[in-house]
């Protein structure tokens, strides 16, 4: 296989267009290709087959939505309203990566039909779930483990919403209701 990282990094992130675009059954190899304008025959000396491919999107992903709180300036102690800002923080980084999200969605969906991208994508979405609890121990944050569980399931369907169908939301304000997941979430 063929070793320069940026361009498979630019094939991964083509590969996540095409996903989001085109669902799973428009992922190919020549679609990849012709979405990151390189030569025909490319992505196939990059990943081994379309099960490596989608392996790789599943990994890539959660780098792509993950929200790095330093560089979104969130420099509040450990509090709720840290907390809030935080939550607030990652549904707006993801909204502004709707591409991914939705690539997210339909690998998801995918993986309900492929034994094997369920495993690594069952073992990814648990380490970035795991990762979140530790990372909110570490902080300080109000909550307990289960606090990070329902807050990652509230986050989730929410988006699910904004991207998908958002007039459902249309009479809520998402940054209300973030607050709202958070505050009934620690409890007062």
């Amino acid at each position: 296989m063929v070793q320069n990282p940026e361009r498979r990094i630019a094939l991964v992130d083509a590969a996540i267009e095409v996903l989001a675009r085109d669902g799973a059954r428009g992922l190919t190899f020549r679609a990849v290709d012709a979405e990151a304008g390189v030569p025909k025959g490319t992505a196939s000396n990059y990943f081994a087959n379309r099960d490596d491919l989608l392996n790789q999107v599943g990994a890539h992903i959660h780098r792509r939505l993950a929200i790095d709180p330093a560089v979104e300036g969130l420099q509040l102690p450990p509090s709720r309203e840290l907390l809030t800002e935080l939550m607030r923080a990652l549904y707006h980084h993801i909204s502004d990566d709707r591409t991914g999200w939705l690539a997210l969605l339909e690998l998801r969906l995918e993986a309900t039909r492929r034994p094997e991208l369920q495993a690594a994508l069952t073992r990814t979405l648990r380490e970035n779930l795991m990762g979140n609890v530790e990372g909110h121990r570490e902080t300080g944050n109000p909550g307990d483990d289960m606090t990070v569980v329902l807050l990652y399931y509230a986050m989730t369907g929410l988006i699910l919403e904004h991207l998908t169908v958002p007039e459902v939301l249309a009479d809520h304000d998402e940054d209300e209701l973030i607050s709202t997941f958070v505050a009934r979430a620690v409890g007062t």
